[in-house]
């Protein structure tokens, strides 16, 4: 029996006429041979899992920088509880869940170390500019493996569009573009009372009356407002009492969290490592261990681009410290 041919057919009878049917996928970069046991999405959401770039998120900031306490997110456990409030989503909506979970898992493999910091800094000091979902993109279709992992073009579509102007083609990229939002912003506020940054006291009374007073409740009612606003629709929307409530909560949390903390004043200590870092390598190139069948460039700030970008929290120090630091201090 062809698993994949029954799953595929299934999907007919059983999810939305708006949800993308992975047998009317519009396929991938290069041709493959179908698999008998899993969908095209199916296999993308295993190339991910599967993937380096993906186990390094583990060390990556979310948002507080090497934290005392087991219990912070890192983008890996954030990309993890986006996968999951998507899939709750696409499930109430009928759409399709296996192409929901490849594009959540996959929307964050091009963030850089040290979180949004860290992505403002390259930003700023590389040529060529820098935009964490391009290099998700980047990621996946050149430098994980040679070759890419030549996933499909809904996924890919889904991965670049999750943040910016540009929406998602399809209903279920447009749907990890608001569970991004609604993972950050309420893991986010946890980990800042968890930091003692924040207290519940602390939140915006007018948005917490509408968005509910504990973190389960805040993220039931954002995905509940989700789902009654999309249910049978052509598009994916948010009720508008709470999705300005939510907003205006992400704008607290910018201006109280984000910005102003003590915490995140650590960030421009890691903004030093990372000029310091690109500086070296944009002008020896030759001292990134790139495998030359994986780059696709010879410019020496692309080349510096990728490997930082690339780079966990801790390999960078590990990196500054081997370059920058004498030896006997280190001891």
């Amino acid at each position: 029996m062809n698993l994949r041919i029954v799953t595929e057919e299934g999907e007919y009878g059983r999810l939305s006429p708006y949800a993308q049917k992975s047998k009317e996928t519009a396929g991938r970069q290069r041709e493959e041979e179908l698999c008998p046991l899993r969908t095209e999405f199916q296999r993308d959401r295993d190339r991910i899992i599967h993937s380096k770039a993906f186990r390094r998120l583990k060390h990556k900031t979310q948002v507080f920088l090497s934290p005392e306490g087991d219990h912070y997110r890192t983008r890996l456990t954030h990309t993890l509880e986006v996968s999951q409030i998507a899939r709750t989503i696409a499930r109430a909506l009928c759409l399709n869940e296996d192409l929901t979970e490849a594009i959540a898992l996959g929307h964050d493999l091009g963030h850089t170390p040290f979180g949004h910091m860290g992505e403002k800094v390259l930003k700023k000091i590389c040529p060529l500019g820098f935009q964490h979902n391009e290099q998700s993109l980047r990621v996946v279709d050149v430098l994980e493996r040679p070759g890419g992992l030549n996933l499909t073009k809904e996924v890919r579509d889904g991965i670049l569009c999750h943040t910016g102007d540009k929406q998602a083609s399809t209903l279920e990229g447009k749907v990890v573009a608001l569970a991004d939002k609604v993972a950050y912003i309420n893991h986010d506020i946890d980990d800042a009372i968890r930091g003692g940054i924040l207290t519940e006291k602390n939140l915006p009374a007018r948005y917490i009356k509408v968005l509910g007073d504990s973190h389960s409740r805040r993220l039931d009612t954002m995905i509940w407002a989700i789902i009654r606003a999309s249910k049978d629709q052509p598009e994916i929307g948010m009720e508008e009492e709470i999705y300005q409530a939510m907003m205006g909560l992400r704008e607290f949390m910018f201006e109280n969290v984000y910005v102003a903390s003590e915490p995140q004043r650590e960030e421009q200590k890691a903004a030093g490592i990372i000029e310091r870092l690109y500086g070296f390598y944009s002008e020896n190139p030759e001292q990134i261990p790139v495998s030359r069948e994986v780059a696709d460039t010879e410019d020496p700030h692309l080349l510096t681009r990728d490997y930082i970008a690339g780079m966990s929290d801790r390999y960078a120090v590990a990196k500054y410290s081997e370059l920058f630091i004498p030896d006997f201090w280190q001891k």
